[in-house]
């Protein structure tokens, strides 16, 4: 079933939803299903599954360094596939630009849509590690907005060489991000919003933030978008501090504000047990305000754990 659908039948009610990391490669998937288990109590409507592009690794080859290229956690689709045989619920892969060629793309849709996958999440991805800022893969997508038309095109029978008339077409209902704090590399918050109603006029159906933790932060999103004519349903993401160190490396990573309550209250924890409980706290306060306002989903990012996720989940749903 499509989010979308999700939503409109949820009548007014908000879900919950998570996303997990596959596990590095040469790892069993059952430390997911580990993770996954407790949450499912929550009656989460689709799981998101997080896409990781290529990274260069140095093998050392006798004292000399051999430069190769690889995925260190393969496998999204997979675990979309095995999740939804599990736990009969919707999975939603995320499809990125970075990292893989059109034909790459087209090949990951077609068997997405085999698998009956109905929902993809459509990114641009980060720049890899030797970049400082990113660079289309050879044959692949610059832009997130090109990538969403892609894959609505699919949706029409537009595949890269050809157009086929056929009665299945897929159906992809496409998500895309929004910045409350606007993306790191968008000069304004307004052009940030121009990018993101040229991707929902192309074709995307919904749209998940990236993390914030002032709420107000995301309403004013919500405002401004809807007043830009942006109408799709804007599903928070949430995440809740776990350690110290994320006060230096949210920020640095996501360009995010921490609210100088929390920073204190960080700062005055003796040990990272306490700030998880803070970030619990936290998050729960978040999460009940959002709720009473009426969002459609509260969508958490575990980073594959769980036992916080599932204590703020107990206190709100």
């Amino acid at each position: 079933m499509k989010i979308t659908e999700h939503i409109a039948q949820a009548k007014g009610e908000t879900l919950f939803s998570f996303e997990i990391i596959p596990p590095v490669k040469g790892r069993s998937i059952q430390e997911l299903y580990d993770n996954i288990d407790p949450l499912m109590e929550f009656n989460p409507p689709f799981i998101d599954v997080t896409t990781s592009r290529e990274e260069y690794v140095y093998i050392d080859r006798d004292g000399l360094l051999d430069k190769k290229l690889t995925r260190m956690r393969p496998g999204t689709l997979g675990i979309c596939a095995s999740i939804k045989h599990k736990y009969d619920v919707d999975t939603v892969p995320h499809v990125l630009c970075g990292g893989f060629t059109k034909e790459e793309t087209e090949y990951l849709l077609v068997d997405c849509h085999y698998l009956g996958i109905d929902n993809v999440m459509a990114l641009r991805g980060d720049a890899m590690r030797e970049e400082k800022y990113f660079e289309a893969t050879r044959g692949g997508h610059l832009y997130a907005s090109d990538l969403v038309k892609q894959i609505h095109g699919l949706n029409e029978g537009k595949y890269l060489h050809e157009v086929i008339e056929t009665d299945n077409c897929a159906d992809f209902c496409v998500g895309v991000a929004g910045y409350p704090e606007k993306h790191m590399e968008a000069p304004s918050l307004k052009t940030d919003l121009k990018r993101l109603k040229e991707k929902v006029e192309l074709g995307a159906n919904y749209v998940v933030t990236q993390m914030f933790f002032d709420n107000k932060k995301y309403f004013e999103f919500v405002d401004a978008a809807r007043d830009m004519g942006i109408d799709v349903p804007i599903i928070p993401g949430i995440k809740p501090i776990a350690v110290k160190k994320h006060l230096q490396l949210l920020p640095q990573v996501f360009r995010v504000d921490i609210p100088e309550e929390l920073i204190e209250a960080v700062e005055g924890c003796k040990n990272n047990k306490e700030v998880r409980q803070v970030g619990v706290e936290w998050c729960i306060a978040q999460s009940k305000e959002l709720k009473a306002a009426g969002v459609p989903v509260l969508h958490y990012y575990s980073m594959g754990k769980s036992d916080n996720i599932k204590a703020i989940a107990q206190a709100v749903f």
